[in-house]
């Protein structure tokens, strides 16, 4: 007599439960990394905004030394229309103060908002110059409250 074997398809259940496994722990380990990557891409804006800040306030102090500017800038659009520049307001506001390039040192203080999760809004990222020493703002020295310290730039 002629044994017909069936043809069989498809996966076992433990296979499939191997690979629900799998998936699950791949997804346990890429979630984080993926959110802690969207705040550094945010704050990274943060940075660049700060940056444009910053290469402002020096701008104005090489070109109007030794009064250079002294007026506080607090807000977004104070510090836009202050130094000429567009300030993004998605991630915070900015503030400047402290600027006069003979006496004391430049603050650029950027204060976060509830738009980047995981970051606590209030925190703060600052950019100071050393401009006792140095009256034209080269040199700025980054810092931040305890929860922005790992997203400050190096």
């Amino acid at each position: 007599m002629l044994k017909l074997h069936k043809n069989t398809k498809g996966f076992t259940l433990i296979e499939l439960l191997i690979v629900i496994a799998i998936i699950g722990i791949l997804a346990a380990i890429a979630l984080p990394a993926y959110m802690d990557y969207t705040r550094k891409t945010r704050v990274t804006e943060v940075v660049n905004a700060m940056g444009s800040v910053k290469t402002a306030i020096t701008a104005w102090a090489a070109e109007f030394s030794p009064a250079g500017p002294t007026a506080d800038m607090v807000g977004n659009d104070a510090v836009a229309n202050g130094l000429g520049i567009t300030v993004p307001g998605k991630y915070g506001a900015i503030s400047v103060t402290g600027l006069n390039n003979l006496t004391g040192t430049a603050v650029i203080t950027w204060t976060m908002n509830a738009a980047i999760n995981g970051i606590t809004s209030g925190d703060t990222l600052t950019l100071t110059s050393d401009g006792a020493t140095d009256q034209n703002f080269q040199t700025w020295v980054w810092g931040s409250t305890n929860t922005m310290a790992k997203y400050q730039p190096k």
